[in-house]
């Protein structure tokens, strides 16, 4: 398995990730998740839409939560046509909770906790932590990666301005 050392830090402090970089124009992983009702779903069964797919290392941090809510409130001016999805390594009861605390009810929260097959396909496994970079992905209704942003530090919010460019780009 390909790592990447310094690919992503925490506090500064270079981390390692895990798997391949996915650049635009790959086919989008189809990987197996779980829902927050322990439902495995894959990212295939969102290919008539336009996918945003928001990793982050855990819902329950201050940035991952204020990403997520944001992703949330922008959902609602997307249309139907796009769908938004979070992928963290948090349990699935975790992120139930969460997004009821939360009132996330636009963003699908999806976990990769058992076999870490979303981290090690899309190269954002953090090898030091098992969690999951902070990183953006944008797949056409294909199947086809599109835009990729990979945040640096991973106590930094993303571009939300050039994510949502690159969605209106292909709605």
């Amino acid at each position: 398995m390909q790592e990447r050392s310094g690919a992503t830090t925490m506090h500064g402090n270079p981390l390692t990730l895990v798997g391949k970089v996915l650049n635009p124009g790959d086919d989008a992983p189809d990987v197996e998740l779980l829902d927050n009702d322990l439902q495995p779903i894959r990212i295939s069964s969102f290919k008539d839409k336009v996918c945003v797919i928001s990793a982050v290392p855990s819902l329950d941090t201050p940035v991952c939560d204020v990403e997520t809510r944001r992703f949330n409130q922008e959902a609602g001016k997307l249309g139907d046509q796009v769908v938004i999805l979070t992928v963290s390594m948090d349990l699935p009861f975790a992120q139930k909770r969460w997004c009821a605390a939360a009132g996330v009810d636009r963003v699908t929260t999806l976990s990769d906790h058992r076999g870490a097959d979303f981290g090690t396909a899309y190269g954002v496994l953090i090898k030091e932590l098992r969690l999951l970079a902070r990183a953006i992905f944008v797949v056409d209704t294909t199947g086809r990666i599109q835009y990729t942003q990979l945040v640096k530090e991973v106590g930094a919010e993303p571009d939300y301005d050039a994510v949502l460019a690159a969605v209106k780009t292909l709605v």
